[in-house]
């Protein structure tokens, strides 16, 4: 069997590769500007002031909102965690070598564990406090950046442009990118709103993220797009 899933994307139109790398160089911008303000303190005010927002005015360590959203939003920003994201990329990754698509298997599983190491390797870098919130979720690594943030970008970016590429209709390649984008968001949210995060680092995560996502799909692409030996 051949690698069904070829970068359909980047092969049509031909301008496309450079849209995509227009589009990762301007994330990776907005992942240095942030970082930079980050680094001078020139966020604060709008960090605290976004994560008091959540907060009831009265006790701010209580989070706004009835009991029941509170809980939805843990179910959330479960999605994102390491855990979760580890079981869809085993899944991911056994169904692809399963399919005999093993290249794309590995472009998948490089793509997630690279981004990994660049998360985890940034925290260490910048080494941010969490914010100083009571009643927040158990944490263990630095702030800056989100790690949800990221990874549900790596992983949910990715698998939506994987399905994208198993169809010919517009309207379903839109749905699964969109998809995409509306879990990497609502699981960034979530983690402001529970207060284990500023905002700057979740809008961090978010373009680092994203950039890695697509760097590695375009290396991919740029490497198999128009191969169709067996993978």
């Amino acid at each position: 069997m051949t690698d069904a899933v070829r970068p359909k994307l980047l092969g049509r139109p031909r301008r496309m590769p450079y849209v995509l790398a227009g589009l990762t160089a301007l994330l990776l911008w907005g992942f240095a500007s942030v970082s930079d303000e980050v680094i001078e303190g020139e966020t604060t005010t709008f960090d605290d002031a976004v994560t008091a927002f959540f907060r009831e005015r009265t006790d701010p360590t209580q989070l706004w909102g009835p009991g029941w959203f509170q809980e939805a939003v843990r179910d959330v920003t479960g999605l994102g965690s390491f855990t979760v994201l580890g079981f869809i990329l085993v899944v991911t990754v056994l169904y692809f070598v399963m399919s005999s698509r093993v290249r794309t298997a590995a472009f998948v599983g490089l793509s997630v564990i690279g981004g990994t190491i660049l998360s985890t390797g940034l925290k260490y870098v910048f080494d941010r406090p969490r914010p100083d919130m009571a009643e927040a979720a158990r944490v263990f690594t630095a702030s800056f950046p989100s790690g949800h943030a990221t990874m549900s970008a790596v992983v949910f970016l990715t698998l939506g442009l994987l399905l994208a590429e198993a169809t010919d209709r517009r309207r379903l390649k839109a749905f699964f990118v969109g998809l995409g984008i509306f879990m990497t968001v609502a699981i960034g949210l979530s983690r402001v709103y529970l207060g284990v995060h500023y905002p700057t680092d979740v809008i961090a995560g978010w373009a680092l993220g994203a950039a890695w996502a697509l760097v590695c799909w375009v290396g991919y692409s740029l490497l198999f797009g128009h191969d169709r030996r067996p993978g």
